[in-house]
């Protein structure tokens, strides 16, 4: 019964950290060239952005719930392993669907170096904080 070994809080701060990250990677640091290439509509926007913002905060809880379960199969208890654990997450769940998707859509390597960016800070971080703290 491994799943009563996992962290809740441990989950839920990171899931919190994950949504954070997203927020600012895609409002401050890459908000001008992703809404270029993405060209998001601006009508109603709002409430999508409120769909958004709560579809993400579930879609992290469930990605940290997930490395939770990796961490702790692996065995990982050091920032190291936590950082390997995300890059393998980050390499096997996100590059390689994400690289040939980006790809088939004839999109800008830009794009996908902005999106799988994210995920590579997302997922290390996530490896390392739940990682070091049981």
């Amino acid at each position: 019964m491994h799943h009563l070994h996992l962290n809740p809080v441990a989950v839920l701060v990171t899931a919190i950290m994950q949504w954070l990250i997203g927020a600012i990677w895609y409002s401050l640091l890459f908000a001008k060239p992703w809404n270029a290439m993405v060209a998001v509509r601006q009508e109603g926007k709002g409430k999508t952005m409120i769909t958004g913002m709560i579809a993400s905060l579930v879609g992290d809880i469930l990605v940290s719930l997930a490395m939770a379960h990796m961490i702790l199969w692996s065995g990982a208890s050091t920032v190291q392993w936590g950082i390997i654990i995300g890059l393998i997450c980050w390499l096997g769940f996100i590059v390689a669907p994400m690289l040939p998707q980006n790809i088939y859509e004839g999109r800008p390597f830009k794009l996908f170096a902005i999106n799988s960016g994210y995920w590579l800070v997302a997922l290390v971080l996530t490896g390392v904080i739940l990682a070091i703290w049981h």
